[in-house]
């Protein structure tokens, strides 16, 4: 299933706030994948799911480390992993994260992850990011597997 309609963004508060929407509904298990390109709003909307989630730390792209783990800032609830998958070669360097077995205990955000990390769960979200000429940032929701076909419809209504 896909949602049919790009949601607008036209302010990084909008994309904070529809990040914060979407991190309150995560969960241990739950994987994300961020498409799009340079400058699309990946890291600003994983900035807003952390904020939804609850977890500390300071949210940047994790380009060089590849991959960071924010916990929840209360101790409860799942942690967030954040993945830069850009400079990733292949299913081999992807597997070295052990992603897999940080799906069992945290929610995790891969950027640049499509066509890379998909194979990690039965269910994913695929958000694909543009934005266009006139600096609104849009939004395309694809939910893949039964864990997102309901969920996601709350997010459509912006």
């Amino acid at each position: 299933m896909s949602i049919d309609r790009a949601i607008r963004l036209p302010l990084e508060a909008d994309t904070l706030e529809f990040g914060r929407r979407l991190g309150a509904l995560l969960r241990a298990g739950d994987l994300v994948l961020l498409d799009g390109p340079l400058g699309a709003g990946k890291t600003v909307l994983t900035r807003g799911i952390a904020a939804g989630m609850g977890v500390s730390g300071r949210i940047t792209s994790p380009t060089f480390v590849l991959a960071r783990v924010h916990r929840p800032a209360s101790g409860t609830g799942p942690a967030l992993v954040h993945v830069d998958a850009y400079r990733l070669g292949g299913l081999d360097e992807i597997d070295d994260l052990d992603l897999d077995t940080d799906l069992t205990e945290a929610a995790v955000v891969v950027e640049w992850g499509a066509g890379l990390v998909e194979r990690l769960a039965d269910s994913f979200l695929l958000l694909g990011l543009s934005r266009g000429s006139d600096d609104v940032r849009e939004v395309r929701l694809q939910p893949h597997g039964t864990a997102w076909q309901q969920r996601v419809q709350g997010l459509a209504v912006a």
